[in-house]
């Protein structure tokens, strides 16, 4: 998709959102593509909407210039919406998407029946960093963009160990490399390193995780309270989905952390034969075969159950 360019040459006001909570290769590829407006049009008006993201991002150029404040008023001649689902994902932001004058879709999830004006979807991608890269000149990536789009496919690839890594990814990988990428720093600093308060509710959240299914399936909850007690926020929950994974024997794994009064927001993680995004998309959620994610409502047992019964049945039918 070359057209990025002429895409981008015919609007002044340019608009970028991603998806609520935004992770790592949300922030990236937001940031990605302010960058590499920026460095070739630094005349044109171009801001990026997203709640606000981990301090870890903070590093990324334009980090700094993030509108979290919804009551921003601008109507954009061309608005990019990245790394989300549909409308509802990008939450409040959406008022921007509504009253834009073009709007342009770049996603991975299978899950995404396709939006806005124009579009485009690859679900086979790793990352929506890694459609953006393939969008841009190579010759027009400088060192700041490429540095966002490297953190981006870090992040959603869980450096380079999911199954969503092709040998494209890598190649990707290693040209944004060449533009002078602190790599080993991208990796620590962002997805490896953890504060004590982290590192605390991820050794909470292991020690009160059960085994379900044979041992083939392992679940753990964080509680309001919990968050609370150990003084700990959302984004401090990244990565306890993952490490349960890592258990041995284990093809799916569950991580509820609460929300509100009986409101939980539910992470998949899975092997063959399990679909997490089938999963999540019977509770309104969506996502990849092999990550995904949705809000339930009901008690932590009654929604640990539902999906359990939804992972007997895909069992079933092998």
């Amino acid at each position: 998709m070359k057209q990025l360019d002429q895409l981008i040459q015919k609007y002044e006001k340019i608009g970028i959102t991603g998806h609520v909570n935004p992770d790592g290769d949300c922030v990236g590829s937001c940031l990605g593509l302010y960058n590499y407006i920026k460095a070739q049009y630094p005349e044109k008006t171009v801001n990026v909407h997203l709640e606000p993201i981990a301090p870890v991002f903070r590093f990324l150029n334009g980090s700094d210039r993030i509108l979290s404040d919804t009551d921003y008023e601008m109507r954009y001649d061309l608005f990019f919406v990245l790394d989300a689902g549909d409308e509802k994902r990008i939450g409040d932001q959406a008022k921007y998407y509504r009253n834009a004058g073009y709007r342009f879709c770049f996603d991975h999830h299978v899950s995404n029946q396709g939006f806005g004006d124009e579009y485009v979807i690859v679900p086979e991608a790793s990352s929506t960093s890694e459609i953006l890269f393939e969008a841009m000149e190579y010759d027009k990536i400088d060192q700041k963009t490429a540095e966002a789009l490297y953190m981006g496919i870090v992040h959603d690839t869980g450096v380079f160990r999911h199954s969503c890594t092709s040998p494209r990814t890598m190649e990707i990988a290693g040209q944004l490399m060449r533009k002078g990428v602190d790599f080993t720093g991208i990796i620590t600093d962002t997805f490896m390193k953890k504060t004590y308060l982290q590192n605390q509710v991820l050794g909470r959240a292991l020690l009160e995780s059960i085994m379900l299914l044979d041992n083939t399936c392992i679940a753990s909850t964080i509680s309001m309270s919990e968050m609370e007690f150990y003084g700990v926020g959302r984004k401090d929950l990244d990565g306890i989905i993952d490490q349960l994974k890592l258990t041995e024997g284990i093809i799916c794994a569950i991580f509820l952390y609460q929300t509100a009064e009986l409101e939980y927001k539910v992470s998949l993680r899975t092997e063959e034969p399990i679909d997490a995004a089938a999963i999540t998309m019977q509770f309104g959620g969506g996502g990849h075969k092999r990550a995904a994610g949705c809000t339930m409502r009901g008690t932590k047992h009654d929604i640990l159950n539902n999906i359990v019964k939804e992972i007997v049945k895909q069992q079933k039918t092998e």
